[in-house]
This record gives structure tokens, C-alpha cells and sequence, in this order.
């Protein structure tokens, strides 16, 4: 299964908990202090690689303000597109 996933910044609390479970797919920019998905600069548009979903669904799971988004479709910049 495709999966893609996108940072919601305006609850994003600067935890770090996707960022130990994911450091590969989540970092967090110098200006904000705010995490981001790497592979597309947070927009949701680009699948991760599926050797990462694993750790996608652990940072998914671990992220305390549910700013972790994921979806079989793309995001299109929009972290809240399905809900």
C-alpha cells in the first residue's frame, strides 16, 4: 500500500517523538522549531518509501497532539484533506 504523510504545523508542539521514531521521514526546521515530513518538504504529495512504514506508524502512533497525518492518497499541502 502507497502511504503519505504530512505534519499538522499548527498543532505540532515540537516534541521530537517522530523525529526518534522516524528520523528518516520527520525533522524540524531551524526558523519555527516545527517538524516536517523530508521527502517533500511537508506538502503530502510524495509517497514514502516502503522500507519507512513502519516507522511512519510508529511516529503516527507516538505523536502526543495527533499532528502526525497519513493516508493512502495524497495530502495536497493540506494536513487536514480527510478529516
Amino acid at each position: 500500500m502507497t502511504l503519505y504523510t504530512i505534519v499538522d504545523r499548527e498543532t505540532c508542539i515540537s516534541c521530537g517523538a517522530c523525529g526518534t521514531a522516524a528520523p528518516d521521514l520527520f525533522d524540524y526546521d531551524e526558523e519555527e522549531g516545527l517538524s516536517y515530513y523530508i521527502g517533500d518538504d511537508n506538502h503530502g504529495c510524495r509517497p514514502i518509501d516502503a522500507g519507512f512504514t513502519e516507522d511512519l506508524e510508529d511516529a503516527y502512533e507516538g505523536c502526543p497532539t495527533n499532528s502526525i497525518k497519513m493516508a493512502d492518497t495524497p495530502f495536497d499541502g493540506d494536513p487536514n484533506k480527510f478529516e
